[in-house]
């Protein structure tokens, strides 16, 4: 038990027009996309920030800064990839499971969850059972409720060599 960690991930992106809708490696049939500087997709940078989290590394953005433009318009799952390479080579041999909660009002994301888990599970070598995926509103509350963005909650438990 000793070498477990457990970690936690938050983010979140409001709309913006002229942007696909990227979320867990996939693009999703909606008119808008969401604002960032990489593909801004919400899910993956939760989970990133879970793992790193976990790992005592600290967050994305220490590692794929948003003032660097080699990032610009990035592929977060091949960021997603250099985080567990990063695990790996910082002793961390096995991410055990992850678990998420999307937060949007629009799109319904329910149909895309067993291929955004694919997705995942693909870059991260851990087996799709391994990764919960969840969907809710939040009952027409807050920013998500009024459509103005997408939120997305993350934990993770990885366990160390040893």
């Amino acid at each position: 038990m000793d070498n477990l960690r457990i970690g936690h991930g938050f983010d979140v992106h409001k709309f913006a027009p002229n942007r696909d809708l990227i979320i867990g490696g996939i693009k999703i049939d909606y008119p808008l996309g969401l604002e960032g500087h990489s593909d801004a997709d919400v899910l993956i940078h939760a989970i990133m920030d879970a793992l790193l989290g976990a790992a005592g590394l600290g967050d994305i953005g220490t590692f794929f800064p948003p003032s660097d433009d080699t990032y610009k318009n990035a592929n977060s799952l091949e960021l997603l990839k250099e985080v567990h390479y990063l695990l790996s080579n910082e002793g961390f041999s096995k991410i055990i499971n992850i678990d998420t909660v999307i937060m949007a009002e629009e799109p319904k994301m329910g149909i895309y969850i067993p291929e955004m888990k694919m997705m995942i599970s693909k870059v991260l070598q851990l087996d799709v059972n391994s990764i919960g995926i969840k969907a809710t509103t939040t009952e027409k509350l807050g920013f998500t409720g009024r459509k103005e963005g997408i939120a997305v909650s993350a934990v993770c438990l990885i366990k160390a060599h040893g």
